[in-house]
């Protein structure tokens, strides 16, 4: 034991003399509260305060105090002396409990606290001894559990609540005591585990225990060898400490634990913060010694000479020792940070490491400890121990103070092995995870480079970055690695990045994607659905054909929900045949699709252009890699070959031109306003590749006819345009019969002979009246190469038509000349001539007619009973002058419509009579400011 070393953590904070305000010889010492509290030979009480400075006191007996306690939870003060006798038979040993917060007023000017209960320890039941030891235990209040130990080894109880005197006492008696023998209880101890509770008791020849719980409490044996009065104190986790000459044992419910030979008479003993605190009776010197004991760490705290203690007490976090000739000493424990430094100093720096560590202290003062422990071994060159204290300071040591140090290559081992733990602690950066993946691959150790990668297989996340991992295995040509990483933490872009550019590996990868998700493999087709459309197109376009229709049919899922195939058109750049295919396969599935007109646009576009091949490889091969001597063989295959591939590309042509022709007839059903496509992007497509047939079906769809005989005219193709006339100019089946008017100016500006033609078109306009003769004239006479024979026929016919409608129209002139005529006449009677009625019954009963009568100028006349109250217009001749006066209304009404005015004109074959008949009506004749 002497080789255990010895330390100054603690320092005499101060000490002297005890205030002469505590008189008498000092018996007991307790703590607690902040207050020392000291009991005298005379029966008071004193407290003391943290400057060790009197601060009251009372007379608790009226000769000594033997023993008090002064309690935690509540603020009491538990006392055991002697007391004035009442009798000669019973004694004057009494226990008293004082409440400290209150105060009762006695007759002298000091005021005492109140004495809540007074009991008397010695009745006929509870024989009169030597009291040895003395403990209270607070047990739920206001219920106190004290022990009184005697010299004849009986252990007197007192159990309840004093104050109200609901108290049980019982007593109980240690084995080996008989009546030629006694054997004093020198120390007690309470253990509470939960609700057992234990009662350790210990005499010179024996250490036992009794277990409260149980009724009789039972008693069990520990040892068979006890110890003296003052050697005996509880630790922090409820063991017993007994102190004998030779050693300091402790012991636990079950018996005697571990024992430390620390030798000489134990005089006091203690606990503090996990100290044994000692003064012991140095037999070599003779003196006494206080020694503070770091059981933990095997070395001694403090050591100091001092004189004969009597009392040893903490509070206030400092040892307080009471010596005999009523001297006081407080030592105080100093801070870590001191103790610390003067371990450095020493380079003591495994005691350094266990101080802080059995103290508790936060994890960051310990890894100081450990760093500047680290930075010791490192300079003295002890690499592999000075890592393991680095790797201990993880979570609070900036990794790039360590990493710095071991980036040598002699020592790149110690620094992977740092790595590795930064790893496993989940601390490492991106940095890191490259670092160590870099270490590996440079000591070429697979193995471990396997077991880093692979040692969490199937068990919860990878604790590395998982890209930067990827990317160092990638350059270093581990792809496996890399592989197995990306699958794992689901790194699908990964995991097919390495498969397709760096192992080429397109089978396994397009097993990989239909193995995932259909949103996950939806996502990687598009990034890598290129490499895998120009190596392997046919298994490309099946995986992409069940991601937009096979998925629907098996999980009920709405076509709406599935992936689009417009989605995956950017992966067919440069494969347009391949497109092609994939979207024919998908509109051939799937009839009603949301993107529909998406999908036939790109049709239209990839049916109707004309060129869908590139610049082959193998003729750029066989047009630069021949000898100069056979350039002309050369010259000859190549030629040849791109005539075959040019009569290949005009049938290709001519195929898909077929299909795009047959996809806008069935895109534009007759029954749908609007076709399933772009019409504008059709048309646009048809004029840039010269597609006639679609162009002209679209013009039509479109009615668009103007433009339909336009395409016809560039061509030159007149039995073309005059059957398309005859089709698309028939009034009679929604057709435009200006169409023939375009189609004679056309025969009239082309300027060469088509008299048939022309006759022809002269047949249809003259039919419908489309054009007046007068135009006709006009717009023939400007092709010179037409001669009047052409139009005489036609001419003839029409003058002769004319001239009957002139005749025509001449008689219905002199007609309403005539009519008139006789209404002027007849308004001029009836303004100068009297008129005579004649009629002799009533218009309207038919009965004869009699005074009072009304008669009217249309010669209809009314008994005055039958008109009623309207005598101002004739009954018979009023509703048709309302629908006169109604239509003269509503003609002038329509002259305000001008949109109806203009309609008429524009629909009607011969504009200028719609204005006639306007005039003639009167509707527009009429001027207004």
């Amino acid at each position: 034991m002497y080789q255990w070393r010895k330390f100054e953590f603690f320092e005499e904070k101060y000490g002297g003399k005890i205030p002469e305000d505590v008189t008498g010889e000092i018996k007991c010492c307790s703590s607690g509260r902040g207050k020392v509290v000291i009991g005298s030979s005379d029966g008071s009480v004193c407290f003391l305060d943290r400057g060790i400075k009197f601060d009251s006191g009372f007379q608790a007996h009226s000769s000594s105090v033997l023993f008090l306690q002064h309690l935690k939870q509540r603020n009491f003060l538990v006392t055991v002396g002697e007391d004035e006798q009442i009798s000669p038979q019973q004694s004057g040993m009494c226990l008293k409990v004082f409440d400290l917060d209150k105060s009762q007023e006695e007759s002298t000017s000091s005021s005492a606290p109140e004495c809540i209960g007074i009991l008397r320890i010695f009745t006929n039941q509870f024989p009169e001894a030597k009291i040895t030891s003395f403990l209270v235990l607070e047990e739920v209040p206001p219920i106190l559990l004290i022990a009184i130990g005697l010299d004849n080894g009986c252990i007197y109880f007192v159990k309840g609540d004093i104050a109200r005197e609901r108290i049980t006492r019982f007593k109980l008696q240690v084995d080996g005591v008989s009546e030629k023998r006694q054997t004093p209880i020198t120390g007690l101890g309470f253990r509470l585990d939960g609700l057992s509770l234990l009662l350790f008791a210990v005499t010179p020849d024996s250490v036992n225990s009794f277990a409260m719980q149980a009724q009789p409490p039972r008693l069990q044996t520990l040892d068979h060898i006890g110890s003296g009065v003052n050697a005996v104190t509880m630790s922090d986790r409820s063991e017993l400490i007994v102190g004998r000459p030779e050693a300091v044992y402790f012991y636990e419910v079950d018996g005697r634990g571990p024992c430390w030979a620390f030798e000489g008479e134990k005089k006091l003993m203690g606990w503090f913060r996990g100290y044994l605190l000692c003064v012991i009776a140095d037999p070599k010197t003779g003196t006494n010694v206080f020694n503070v004991y770091d059981l933990r760490n095997r070395l001694i705290a403090y050591s100091l000479v001092v004189d004969k203690v009597s009392n040893m007490l903490c509070e206030w976090g400092n040892v307080i020792l009471i010596t005999v000739d009523k001297s006081l000493l407080c030592v105080a424990e100093k801070d870590m940070e001191s103790k610390l430094d003067m371990l450095f100093k020493k380079n003591l720096y495994t005691v350094a490491i266990n101080l802080v560590q059995s103290q508790h202290a936060d994890a960051a003062a310990t890894a100081n400890v450990m760093r500047k422990y680290g930075d010791h071994l490192y300079g003295k060159q002890d690499y592999d121990e000075a890592m393991s204290q680095y790797i201990n300071t993880i979570g609070h040591l900036e990794p790039s103070f360590v990493i710095q140090k071991f980036l040598d290559a002699q020592r790149i081992y110690n620094l992977t092995n740092y790595l590795e733990k930064l790893h496993e602690k989940g601390l490492a950066s991106k940095d890191h995870t490259t670092l160590l993946l870099n270490c590996y691959t440079k000591l070429k150790d697979v193995e471990k480079l396997n077991t880093f990668i692979r040692k969490e297989d199937g068990i919860g996340e990878l604790k590395f970055d998982v890209e930067t991992a990827i990317r160092v295995c990638r350059a270093a040509n581990y792809h496996e690695h890399a592989m197995y990483v990306a699958k794992k933490a689901v790194k699908h872009e990964w995991y097919l990045k390495i498969l397709l550019e760096d192992l080429g590996n397109y089978d396994e990868a397009l097993q990989y994607i239909s193995s995932l998700e259909p949103s996950q493999a939806g996502v990687t087709i598009k990034d890598y659905g290129k490499i895998l459309i120009e190596h392997k197109p046919k298994e490309a376009i099946d995986i992409l054909m069940r991601l937009c229709t096979e998925q629907g049919t098996s999980n009920g899922v709405y076509l709406s929900m599935l992936p689009s195939p417009v989605d995956f058109i950017n992966v067919f750049v440069q494969h347009p045949h391949s497109l092609m295919e994939f979207l024919e396969r998908y509109a051939e599935i799937v009839k009603d699709s949301p993107a529909q007109a998406e999908i036939n646009n790109t049709l239209l576009e990839l049916y109707l252009s004309k060129d869908l091949n590139f610049p082959s490889i193998s003729l750029s091969e066989n047009g630069l890699d021949q000898n100069f001597t056979d350039q002309s063989v050369a010259m000859s295959k190549t030629d040849s070959g791109k005539r075959k591939i040019a009569d290949s590309n005009d049938k290709d042509c001519v195929e898909r031109q077929q299909k795009g022709l047959e996809l806008l007839k069935m895109g534009w059903p007759s029954d749908q306003e609007q076709p399933l496509y772009d019409v504008d992007l059709a048309i646009i497509l048809c004029e840039m590749n010269s597609f006639k047939e679609g162009l002209l079906y679209l013009y039509e769809k479109m009615k668009l006819y103007k433009e339909v005989i336009a395409c016809y005219m560039q061509n030159h193709d007149h039995e073309g345009l005059i059957a398309c006339c005859k089709k698309l100019g028939d009034s009679g089946k929604g057709g435009d019969p200006s169409l023939w008017a375009d189609l004679l100016k056309y025969f009239g500006e082309i300027g060469e002979d088509c008299t048939k033609e022309v006759k022809e078109v002269l047949t249809y306009i003259e039919r419908d009246d489309i054009l007046p003769p007068i135009i006709v004239l006009q717009t023939l006479a400007k092709n010179p190469c037409l001669t009047l024979s052409v139009i005489k026929d036609y001419i003839a016919r029409k003058l002769e038509q004319e001239s009957k409608i002139i005749e025509e129209d001449r008689r219905a002139v002199e007609k309403y000349q005539e009519t008139t005529k006789n209404m002027r006449k007849e308004i001029e009677d009836l303004r100068t001539n009297a008129r005579i009625f004649q009629l002799s019954k009533c218009t309207a009963c038919t009965f004869t007619l009699d005074i009072p009568a009304v008669h009217f100028m249309c010669m209809h006349s009314f008994h005055q009973r039958c008109l009623g109250d309207n005598e101002t217009e004739c009954p018979e001749c009023a509703p048709e002058y309302r629908s006169v006066v109604e239509m003269k209304r509503s003609l002038e009404q329509n002259s305000k419509d001008q949109a109806l005015f203009f309609q008429q004109v524009k629909s009607s074959k011969d504009g200028f009579s719609v204005i006639a008949e306007y005039f003639g009506k009167g509707i527009i004749s009429k001027t207004s400011d």
